[in-house]
């Protein structure tokens, strides 16, 4: 079978279980995942024998190359037709559909104009089914991960005095592209001196100076599969404290990447970073969670975090990266990506992780 056929025929155990004729597929990622189509207009109605990509003239020519384990059915003027035509040649009268996707507008009118006597949500199954990684997604974050590493060694030689932080935005996304990648896989956050506080401050007009830490957090959209890592460094020797700050986080890193094992719930992996963050007296200056799983999208389920209570599996994709933010001194974060491994994480990210004096 090909990956597209096991995911078809994952998908169809799990359609089964929820007792629905077919589900009508709507978001992006979900139907580059389960059919391999990667424009950015389709919709996909999958039943227990027929799998159907419906899209627009544009894209027909591209769906058929991509997509070849679907039928391919062109629409013209409202979709809503193409797809209730669609739903009636194959008996489906209960559909479902991607509640975390349709906004309340098109819902009401998917369900007024299908012609389906149940529309009913489906509450994550896809998402559920992207959760594992397989060989296939593995290697493409694998060479996303490894374009973000090249580019922060890069990044290095690039980064001095005077240099503004959207400059320094504007090169990584330029070497990533260079390397492969098709675009950053989020906005490139560069945070430099007193900014470095901010856990989620994109690249300002700021010009960085000497004595600056500098937080890079950043990543490399490959193949529609997204890298993130994040890396902490110094224009100039860093003062006393900020220096004891990078020696906290990078312990709290450390010892969460080695704790993350098979089984054990996501807060609990959460809680060996946050103890330490904790014990060293910064319990309110680390208020985000401690990662969160990656794929086809930069965020996804599940997640490192007080609340997480998924078990980790073999095969999920993970961002490690505690960090400790002092308004008015700046901030340090150290991430990297790591795969569940039964006792032991691979980890992807291969970046120093030493304190860097620029």
């Amino acid at each position: 079978m090909s990956t597209i056929e096991k995911r078809l025929s994952a998908f169809r155990i799990k359609l089964s279980e929820k007792n629905l004729d077919a589900v009508l597929i709507t978001k992006r990622e979900s139907y580059i995942y389960l059919s391999g189509f990667n424009g950015t207009s389709a919709f996909l109605i999958i039943t227990q024998n027929d799998a159907l990509l419906v899209t627009d003239f544009r894209y027909v020519e591209q769906a058929g190359k991509q997509a070849d384990k679907y039928e391919i059915v062109q629409y013209q003027g409202n979709v809503i037709n193409t797809l209730s035509d669609v739903l009636k040649s194959r008996n489906v009268e209960k559909l479902g559909f991607e509640d975390r996707d349709l906004n309340y507008r098109k819902y009401l009118e998917y369900r007024e104009k299908l012609g389906v006597k149940e529309f009913a949500p489906v509450e994550g199954m896809i998402d559920e089914l992207r959760m594992i990684k397989d060989t296939d997604e593995i290697n493409i974050i694998e060479k996303a991960v490894e374009i973000a590493d090249k580019a922060f060694t890069h990044i290095l030689s690039y980064i001095r005095p005077g240099v503004k932080e959207v400059e320094v935005a504007a090169e990584l996304e330029y070497h990533m592209k260079k390397l492969g990648a098709r675009k950053t896989s989020f906005d490139s956050i560069v945070a430099s001196g007193k900014r470095a506080s901010l856990p989620h401050g994109v690249a300002s007009e700021k010009a960085i100076e000497a004595g600056d830490v500098i937080t890079l957090d950043f990543g490399a959209l490959y193949n529609d599969y997204c890298s993130d890592m994040t890396r902490t460094v110094f224009l100039g020797e860093p003062d006393r404290e900020i220096r004891r700050i990078y020696g906290i986080v990078l312990e709290a890193q450390l010892r969460a990447i080695e704790g993350a094992k098979k089984g054990l719930k996501g807060k609990e992996v959460d809680s060996i970073a946050r103890d330490i963050i904790y014990n060293n007296g910064f319990e309110k200056n680390f208020g985000h969670g401690l990662g969160h799983c990656l794929g086809l999208e930069i965020h996804e389920e599940p997640r490192f975090s007080p609340t997480g209570e998924t078990n980790m599996e073999n095969g999920m994709v993970v961002t490690v990266e505690p960090g400790i933010y002092v308004s008015g001194l700046g901030g340090v974060r150290i991430e990297d990506v790591i795969i569940i491994n039964d006792d032991k994480p691979t980890i992807l990210t291969k970046s120093t992780k030493e304190l860097i004096v620029l």
